[in-house]
């Protein structure tokens, strides 16, 4: 089964493939790791799209099933043919951005108060993240880009709305594998 799990940023993504990805003993591929350069701070310089494909299409095909966490919106027309199962997460704004915030502190403590470009990196990745929901902020990566981009792939679409648990989450995916796998 090849999976493709994605939402906006603080939805639970990477919780969500990592666990389907341990549960079904597929590997996991987190489309950030194809995206970005690696880099101290993380997330600040963009790997060109011909090497972030063709890195991400190398690695797919060592393995005949996996999983893919991450948008991939934007990326090319060949992807939307290349999945089994799409998975879409969305969860409420509010909810969503409290998520971030804690996921930044946790992730840069102290970073964001004593060094002026972290707290400016951070910040402008909160204002870029709380307007996923509007179609007026730009960008590939709306609620609305999301929502088109859902219907243009070639297999079954599964939508989880709402703050579900992992596990629920995780339930939801398998019962609709088996489903699919029945027809």
């Amino acid at each position: 089964m090849k999976l493709h799990v994605f939402g906006a940023s603080g939805t639970g993504v990477t919780t969500l493939g990592k666990a389907l990805g341990t549960a079904l003993g597929l590997p996991y591929f987190d489309t950030d790791g194809y995206f970005w350069e690696a880099t101290d701070p993380p997330f600040t310089k963009r790997r060109p799209a011909t090497q972030r494909d063709a890195r991400l299409a190398h690695d797919l095909a060592a393995h005949q099933n996996w999983v893919v966490g991450g948008s991939i919106v934007g990326w090319g027309e060949q992807w939307l043919a290349t999945f089994d199962l799409v998975v879409f997460l969305w969860l409420p704004p509010a909810l969503r951005l409290q998520r971030l915030h804690q996921r930044e502190h946790a992730r840069y403590g102290a970073r964001i108060i004593a060094d002026p470009s972290q707290a400016a990196r951070t910040q402008a990745f909160l204002e870029w993240a709380a307007g996923y929901d509007d179609s007026s902020t730009g960008g590939s990566r709306t609620l609305a880009n999301h929502t088109n981009w859902l219907t243009r792939f070639t297999c079954p679409v599964l939508e989880l709305r709402g703050d579900l648990t992992v596990l629920e989450r995780l339930r939801a995916v398998q019962t609709r594998m088996r489903e699919l796998a029945l027809a």
